[in-house]
């Protein structure tokens, strides 16, 4: 993960927090799954996961694409970026909320 992509993973992370009092956020380890989602969102008995971009133009890494297709279709899964932050947390909102 470039520095960008960190810095801007910490700010969701912070986001989350806030937003979700009470979450618990795991990073995933792309050494044992290659190209799983970066982030796991537990809350009230909901998931989500959350794959973090430094920008809409960053690559996509070797089965990315792959899990959040996947995992989109057993609970909630996006690729996120600050161009579209907003839209992920309305739509996580639905997805951990109901």
């Amino acid at each position: 993960m470039n520095k960008k992509e960190t810095v801007y993973q910490r700010i969701v992370v912070r986001r989350l927090e806030s937003e979700y009092p009470g979450c618990f956020i795991m990073r995933n380890d792309p050494r044992y799954v290659q190209g799983v989602c970066d982030l796991l969102v537990l809350f009230n008995g909901h998931w989500a996961m959350l794959e973090v971009k430094a920008s809409i133009d960053s690559p996509s890494e070797p089965n990315q694409e792959y899990y959040v297709d996947m995992f989109g279709r057993m609970s909630y899964a996006s690729f996120v970026y600050p161009e579209n932050e907003d839209q992920v947390f309305y739509e996580l909102q639905n997805a951990l909320c109901d």
